[in-house]
């Protein structure tokens, strides 16, 4: 019996993975899965670059605005609910077409996650006081000293992921290394699989994410961070996402928002970097020149090959 098809897209923020996943989409009868751990949160539009309404009617879309930015939503959940969607899809003789960046997001979907202890809401609260008195690279140093694999893999600035580490390796009572190597975490089965990589040009890539940056600050990002503040208060966990950490620095009187747009553009250059270092040590994508739209040819004639 012939397994159902299921392509993943990945690449780097600004490679034009939304343009792509549209015409795969059309062409193969498809509906798109995101793959982005920020843009499930409702509320939250110009600093994620969601696919817009006329996208969304052009072709259905799954786990975008999940969940408010107050609830805290891990690669687990996502994990749970993207094997719902595209078991739901394939079902319906669809073809689920798993987009985005979130490279962790999409190893819970396809590979599982290890099943590691589950949260301890009294140590996260601890935690997180100790990040908010000292900054989360405190964080950082606590993690060095339970796990130093775990804290070079992690940045220094990422305290979600630096507080579940540590939670880990505490509850644990061995490093979160270890913890998910003694687990087995179970892959997702009943599928073909196709992955395909963009991979486009660095300089221009850079020009993109620059642009798309000043876009975002120049339709009102800060307004919109301001609002999700009164909303959600400042240590809302998804408003530390880059651009709205930089926008809250300007509502702050931190810096001005010609110095956050520079920093958010840094920021997002250093993030599309560690996209690609996640990304190319999966010997199972394949590699396609160019950018979004561009690349469809060669995406359409990988998956048929494959």
């Amino acid at each position: 019996m012939n397994e159902p098809l299921l392509v993943v897209l990945v690449g780097p923020t600004a490679s034009g993975k939304t343009a792509l996943s549209l015409q795969l989409a059309e062409a193969l009868g498809g509906e798109i899965v995101s793959c982005d751990s920020v843009a499930v949160y409702r509320d939250m539009e110009l600093g994620t670059a969601k696919p817009g309404m006329e996208e969304r009617r052009r072709v259905p879309h799954h786990l975008l605005d999940v969940v408010s930015p107050d609830v805290e939503y891990t690669a687990g959940d996502y994990g749970r609910a993207a094997r719902a969607a595209v078991h739901d899809i394939a079902a319906r003789g669809r073809v689920p077409i798993v987009t985005g960046g979130t490279g962790l997001y999409l190893r819970a979907l396809l590979d599982g996650l290890s099943p590691v202890p589950q949260r301890d809401e009294v140590l996260r609260n601890r935690l997180r006081a100790l990040a908010e008195r000292r900054g989360p690279r405190a964080l950082h140093r606590v993690l060095r000293c339970f796990d130093l694999s775990a804290a070079e893999r992690i940045h220094a600035r990422d305290a979600p992921k630096l507080i579940r580490a540590i939670e880990v390796s505490m509850l644990a009572r061995s490093p979160m290394s270890a913890a998910w190597q003694a687990a087995q975490p179970e892959p997702l089965q009943g599928f073909r699989v196709v992955q395909l990589g963009l991979q486009p040009d660095r300089a221009e890539l850079y020009r993109r994410i620059n642009q798309r940056c000043e876009e975002m600050f120049r339709e009102g990002l800060v307004q919109e961070t301001r609002a999700l503040v009164e909303r959600y208060g400042a240590a809302c966990r998804a408003l530390q996402a880059l651009g709205y950490a930089e926008a809250q620095a300007v509502l702050r009187g931190d810096l001005t928002e010609a110095e956050a747009v520079t920093k958010t553009q840094q920021g997002h250059r250093n993030y599309s970097k560690r996209q690609g270092t996640w990304f190319r040590r999966d010997v199972r994508i394949r590699w396609v020149a160019g950018f979004g739209a561009d690349a469809l040819p060669e995406a359409l004639r990988l998956i048929a090959a494959a």
